[in-house]
């Protein structure tokens, strides 16, 4: 594996960042691309992906959400947006929750036919939002925030009926929010399933969060996640992209997620400022959301496949 030093003046550490072995091209026996190509000027932010060889993106431009075969690479639109933001998703007993990112909502479509099955307005778009990524565990969809202090959260009935509405989650304790800053971004369950863990991205802190909002500031040893985004938690290990730093973070919890030490920061030289991240195949699968290239309608975007670190 090649090596280099992390050179960037935002991480605190000199912690050397690894380069991904590039996976087998496609074309070869049994191989899945490696690279995705996303329609142009799409700008993707979130992916999903399910039990099934299928991506699930949203656009950052009007909210449209478009299904990718990981086998082939082929896609099409599922399910036109509401012209907002589509951001962080992920996938749950047959259904796909979206943030809605500026918009203030949060949407849930059916994944067998893409049909819009309910829109929670969580805050009015006039207030300034930013619903940034949900996680979904066995019995509620949990919203963040990036402007707020609050979590929202869609308690899930019986066979996971979907609720009439979402409420509020006000945070106190650790996380002190921002204004104007993206504060609380990705979102997963600690390895216990007990409570909640977030990213803030302006401070590069990872915080435990109770059912009830209480937060509590992660102990990873002084280490940082600048421009923390997207999470992805494997049993005790939990996966961060630092999405202007291009790499992603490997860090080891404990089981009650109250303490973590940092393992690794791999990167990949096509890495463009990827922001969410989800699992298949042995692989992670990130999108490029390219925040520093000028955005216009032939603008070109990917989503990179990397091994899992």
């Amino acid at each position: 594996m090649l090596r280099r030093t992390l050179a960037n003046a935002f991480l605190c550490t000199a912690l050397a960042v690894t380069v991904a072995a590039q996976p087998a091209a496609a074309g070869q026996t049994g191989a899945l691309p490696s690279t995705i190509t996303l329609p142009s000027g799409f700008q993707p932010e979130g992916i999903a992906i399910g039990e099934k060889p299928y991506a699930y993106f949203g656009s950052r431009v009007d909210g449209d959400i478009y299904r990718v075969d990981l086998r082939t690479g082929a896609g099409r639109t599922f399910a036109e947006g509401p012209g907002t933001t589509s951001l962080g998703m992920k996938i749950a007993g047959g259904r796909l929750f979206v943030a809605g990112g500026v918009g203030g909502d949060a949407r849930v479509y059916d994944l067998r036919t893409g049909a819009l099955l309910k829109t929670y307005q969580l805050r009015p778009a006039a207030d300034g939002p930013f619903i940034n990524d949900v996680i979904v565990t066995r019995d509620a969809a949990w919203f963040t925030d990036s402007r707020s202090a609050t979590l929202f959260k869609l308690p899930l009935g019986r066979h996971n009926a979907l609720p009439p509405a979402a409420f509020a989650v006000p945070l106190t304790g650790d996380l002190a929010v921002v204004p104007g800053a993206t504060n609380a971004n990705g979102i997963t369950t600690t390895p216990d399933g007990r409570a909640l863990i977030i990213v803030q991205s302006n401070t590069g802190k990872l915080f435990r969060v109770t059912k009830s909002g209480v937060t509590r500031e992660i102990d990873l040893g002084g280490e940082l996640v600048n421009f923390g985004d997207g999470l992805w938690l494997r049993g005790k290990t939990l996966y961060v992209v630092e999405n202007r730093n291009n790499v992603i973070t490997k860090i080891k919890l404990n089981r009650a997620g109250t303490s973590g030490e940092v393992r690794s920061r791999t990167g990949d030289p096509r890495f463009d400022i990827p922001t969410t991240i989800a699992e298949y195949g042995k692989r992670f699968y990130l999108p490029n959301a390219r925040f520093t290239t000028p955005p216009t309608p032939e603008t070109a975007y990917n989503a990179v496949a990397v091994p899992i670190p």
